[in-house]
């Protein structure tokens, strides 16, 4: 991934972010073509404090049968996007662009062995049950077992050793406060959920910014600065 010095994240943001996230894009290839597919997996580390991702796929998944534990796979995990318009900088001459958030994760990919299948399963279905709490967690002993047994036949679980993490976030970090506040507040105005996500995660790394815009806004509409800190 091409990551401008502005928009890069460090390797534990990175990788908190994709166990946040748990959805991304697995690509290999298949030495004429590249190979892809959208999976939800497991992000844990191992006794080494190495990353590693567990997700699976159809047996009849061209991917399936790509998995040698030597060749390297990317694994895209992308966050909330937005279209920025230059109308709603305050500075001129500024240009639209695209805000987003995005990880890529590396390294090679090997079949699941023994049991490792069903602990996989069992661990990424209570990773995204447990948004649902307080509902119970739904765990694969509750499917009948020959069903159970049947359905993990027609898969094929897969794990990512992780050798390289690429994070960035592309934020507006360059701009200027003003304009940074200005794309921000726009954005959140919009119906999308994901400009709204990316309003707020502007709004995060530089909150100075908005505490600022804010007192001035106040004192401009009351012209009484004494009003200021109790707005704030």
């Amino acid at each position: 991934m091409h990551v401008p010095h502005a928009f890069q994240i460090d390797r534990a943001a990175s990788l908190k972010f994709a166990l946040e996230r748990g959805f991304g894009l697995a690509c290999a290839t298949d030495g004429d073509k590249p190979v892809a597919s959208p999976v939800p997996f497991h992000l844990s580390y191992g006794q080494d404090g190495t990353p590693v991702v567990a997700f699976h796929v159809a047996r009849h998944n061209p991917l399936a049968s790509l998995a040698d534990g030597e060749k390297p796979w990317l694994l895209a995990v992308q966050g909330d996007d937005a279209y920025v318009s230059s109308d709603w900088y305050a500075s001129a001459h500024q240009v639209p662009t695209w805000l987003y958030q995005a990880v890529h994760l590396l390294g090679p990919v090997r079949p699941m062995v023994g049991d490792e299948l069903v602990s996989h399963l069992d661990s990424l279905s209570e990773r995204f049950e447990r948004e649902l709490l307080p509902k119970p967690i739904w765990t694969t002993a509750k499917v009948p077992a020959a069903r159970r047994e049947g359905l993990m036949r027609a898969i094929v679980g897969l794990v990512m050793t992780v050798d390289d993490v690429h994070g960035s976030f592309k934020l507006n970090q360059h701009k200027s406060d003003a304009d940074h506040v200005a794309v921000a507040t726009a954005l959140g105005l919009q119906p999308s959920p994901g400009a709204q996500a990316i309003a707020k995660n502007m709004r995060t790394i530089r909150p100075h910014a908005f505490a600022e815009s804010t007192a001035l806004h106040n004192i401009s509409e009351t012209g009484e600065p004494g009003l200021v800190e109790e707005t704030m």
